[in-house]
């Protein structure tokens, strides 16, 4: 059911017009109690006037019969002039024909506003005979006579005055009839003022008694027409409930473009949204079938959707769609949108159906800014690594399938730290910036360019056989060789070195297949820079160095996982001098594997070099024997250890924390600094002497002594040893372990000692492996000795003994410790 504009209003008059005209009524009644109201309010004014005109002209009028001056008589014809201009008004009314212009203007000039005029004449004229309006205004002319007394009375003062001297009994007699004209006319004024009240009340009470009335009559009537609209309701109701669904659907639909159909699919509505996104105003589209404005295609395939106003109109709502849709309009433009559609129903019938539109262009392109950069190097615009490797994965996983001969290139390059040290950042992003340009112009179509990260670079070449891979990798070389970048007049040379593997089985992993190229671009910067690496498995140096990069992880996790294992070997001394210092000990590190089996430090110890895990594995060796260390000293039972040799990589004195980190340590477990003796090799003291001599300083100032282990394995060992401070040298093993057949050799352990003896350093021997190797060493007059000749390494814990050559042997040491020393006295 709908309403038309003809339908509704005759009915509606019908059924308001009694209320209009009772309101009209009461309407009236009370503009005109309003307006009665507001003319006895402008006589009540107008009284106010009048009586306080009065007062000051008997006031003024006495100060002037007093002094005589000008100004007091100026006041009083002021005063006394509101009062006559009303008299004036009063009589201009009361004249058989009233003159209404003299009334305006002698209420005007008796003080009443302007607008209070009109009120005043209409109730002087419409109420003159009411009772209390009545006595009012006979009250007001009696009160008259008395002002025209005062004016007459005023008027010989003045001549009196003007006409000389007035004597002292004239004023006195003058003053006596202003008094007594002011005590005749004061009852009179009150008089006027307590009628004009009386009357103003009576007229409230009887335009409220009609008010009542009027509104009880209104009451009366809206009962009685109660009832025929009650009767009425129910027809209005369906009407109503039809168009508040319909409003319902389309505020719901506010925002979005909305359509509105009727039963037969034709154009009904369309929304400011909907005519802008169609390109179709409303006058145009009324009428016309919806699917003459629009076509929804499916976004991946293109396919059309049909029938959609059919099904709403059959009364099968449209579910959103999770996945937009393109909306083509009828010049061909299309538009991503989300669509929601559903049938209008009054009483379960179908009488149209609502379309909204959601349009999301700006959705898309924002999902696709932000595809592009979860796939996206910012700073260059190639592929970053997440991509990358993505693509590398899917290729090798292809290889399954489909052989295919890809190569994959790892780019690293030379020396793009000085561009950032010292030019700054935004040189080194320019230069990241020309070199991928030029890099990706080198390739061909087709070919993946992707940035890693920093100054590390991807490329997949598809397709390209082993030779071809090599020239390209070239090119790419030559290319940023060639490359002469300046910043702010500061020109640098520019190189990359290249790691390259094959792809050709999908046996290998994409784990392996990256860590081989890392490994070849490593050994391309090995080699000297600015070079092409080409992965091989017969290659002995890479095999080498992949063998290390699987350490790392392995490593971290022995880190993490607490699998490292503390062991110590007994340094002994060969002479007395050497006896009196105590027992000397070494820790050596061991490392339990996944298996559970212990694996020697030259297994792992050059690829934690290499990788940088060597300060993290010494910071472990330093804590936990300092734990052991602490154990030991708070149980009297342990043999006592004199001093403790630690062995220090050259990372970790090069580490400025790493002193700050020995000093907690010792603070933390209470070792005394003396008990330390800390090795550092021969190789990484001269390789980095400016460190190892402030570090040994720092150290030695606490306490701690050092020795120089390997000594003699580098050929400028004496060239350096006079800057180093150290108190132990000790003999690479590779003398001593063959001094008894080799001259040469016994020859070095013989130097090493003497130079070691001539600036008042002690030597220790390493790989003493049989007693012919201890008796040469006492003969050379070698301090110490250290291997299986002396004792094999055992787990340092709190509870080991040791064979302290300073105490009496003991207990079950017994005979380990007098084997030893008779091996010794034999030696000697």
């Amino acid at each position: 059911m709908r309403l038309s504009p003809t339908d509704t209003s005759p009915r509606l008059l019908g059924l308001v017009w009694p209320f209009i005209l009772v309101v009209l009524v009461q309407a009236l009644v009370a503009s005109g109690s309003l307006y009665t109201l507001s003319a006895v309010r402008a006589y009540v004014g107008g009284e106010s006037h009048w009586s306080k005109g009065q007062k000051q002209a008997i006031y003024f009028l006495s100060l002037y019969a007093e002094t005589g001056k000008e100004e007091f008589f100026n006041e009083y014809r002021g005063a006394i002039a509101v009062p006559l201009a009303d008299r004036s008004a009063r009589l201009a009314l009361e004249q058989p024909e009233p003159d209404i212009s003299a009334a305006r203007a002698g209420f005007l000039q008796g003080g009443n506003h302007p607008d209070d005029l009109t009120g005043l004449i209409w109730l002087f004229q419409n109420f003159r005979q009411v009772s209390y309006l009545d006595i009012a205004i006979q009250h007001w002319t009696a009160a008259d006579s008395m002002i025209l007394e005062i004016d007459r009375l005023g008027t010989t003062i003045h001549q009196g005055f003007l006409e000389g001297a007035v004597s002292a009994a004239q004023i006195s007699a003058w003053k006596a009839q202003i008094h007594q004209l002011n005590h005749l006319i004061g009852p009179l004024s009150k008089a006027f003022s307590d009628s004009l009240g009386e009357g103003s009340r009576f007229i409230k009470m009887v335009l409220t008694l009609a008010n009542l009335v009027t509104a009880a009559l209104l009451i009366l009537l809206a009962v009685w027409r109660t009832r025929k609209l009650l009767a009425q309701r129910r027809a209005f109701q369906s009407a109503l409930n039809a168009e508040r669904e319909r409003a319902q659907i389309t505020l719901a639909s506010i925002g979005q473009a909305v359509i509105s159909t009727q039963v037969d699919g034709l154009v009904d509505y369309m929304n400011p949204v909907a005519e802008r996104l169609l390109a179709h105003s409303l006058h145009m589209a009324r009428g016309k079938p919806i699917a003459s404005l629009f076509r929804l295609l499916d976004k991946d395939s293109g396919v059309e959707e049909l029938g959609l106003a059919e099904r709403l109109l059959a009364g099968e709502p449209r579910r959103p769609n999770l996945r937009p849709q393109l909306l083509q309009r009828a010049d061909g433009s299309v538009i991503p949108v989300a669509l929601t559609g559903a049938p209008l129903l009054i009483s379960g019938h179908v009488v149209g159906a609502v379309l909204a539109f959601h349009d999301m262009t700006r959705e898309q392109d924002y999902i696709e800014r932000l595809s592009w950069q979860a796939s996206h190097d910012a700073l260059t615009g190639l592929a970053n690594r997440h991509d990358f490797e993505s693509r590398l994965e899917s290729e090798i996983a292809e290889l399954r399938h489909k052989p295919r001969q890809h190569a994959l290139m790892y780019l690293d390059l030379d020396q793009f730290k000085l561009v950032n040290d010292t030019c700054g950042h935004a040189a080194g992003d320019q230069l990241l910036r020309q070199i991928s340009i030029l890099l990706g112009n080198a390739l061909r179509p087709g070919d993946m360019l992707a940035r890693l990260g920093g100054d590390e670079f991807g490329v997949l070449l598809f397709d390209c056989s082993l030779d071809l891979a090599v020239d390209i990798a070239e090119r790419l070389r030559a290319t940023v060789q060639d490359l002469h970048f300046t910043w702010e007049a500061r020109p640098f040379n520019s190189s990359v070195s290249i790691g390259m593997v094959q792809i050709t089985s999908a046996e290998i992993t994409l784990e392996e297949t990256l860590r081989a190229a890392d490994v070849a671009c490593y050994m391309a910067k090995e080699k000297g820079r600015n070079r092409v690496q080409l992965h091989s498995d017969s290659d002995v140096a890479l095999r080498e160095r992949f063998g290390e990069m699987a350490w790392v992880q392995r490593l971290h996790a022995a880190l993490e996982e607490n699998r490292f294992a503390l062991h110590a070997q007994e340094i002994w001394p060969l002479n007395e001098a050497a006896a009196e210092a105590g027992a000397h000990i070494e820790i050596l590190l061991r490392l339990t594997d996944e298996d559970g089996l212990v694996v020697s430090p030259a297994s792992f110890i050059p690829a934690a070099e290499r990788y940088g895990l060597m300060p993290s594995i010494d910071r472990w060796v330093v804590r936990n024997t300092f734990g052991v260390l602490a154990a030991r000293l708070a149980d009297p039972t342990a043999s006592p250890i004199t001093t403790c040799a630690i062995n220090l990589s050259g990372a970790s004195f090069g580490d400025e924390t790493f002193l700050g980190f020995l000093r907690e340590q010792f603070l933390a477990y209470g070792i005394p600094p003396k008990m330390i003796c800390l090795e550092i090799t021969e190789t990484s003291a001269i390789a980095d002497l400016a460190n190892a001599m402030r570090f040994i300083a720092d150290l030695r100032g606490l306490g701690c002594r050092f020795a120089l282990d390997d000594f003699g394995s580098g050929m400028s060992s004496f060239a350096y040893l006079k800057h180093l401070p150290v108190d132990y040298l000790k003999i690479d093993g590779s003398f001593v372990k063959d001094m008894l057949e080799d001259r040469i050799d016994r020859a070095m352990v013989e130097m090493i000692h003497h130079i070691g003896k001539v600036m008042g350093k002690r030597t220790i021997a390493e790989f003493v492996e049989s007693d012919g190797i201890i008796a040469a060493l006492k003969t050379i007059g070698v301090d110490y000795a250290q291997g299986y000749a002396i004792a094999r390494p055992q787990p340092f814990k709190a509870s080991m003994t040791l064979l302290n050559p300073a105490e009496p042997a003991k207990g079950r040491d017994k005979d380990r410790w007098n084997a030893l020393a008779r091996k010794l006295r034999k030696a000697g």
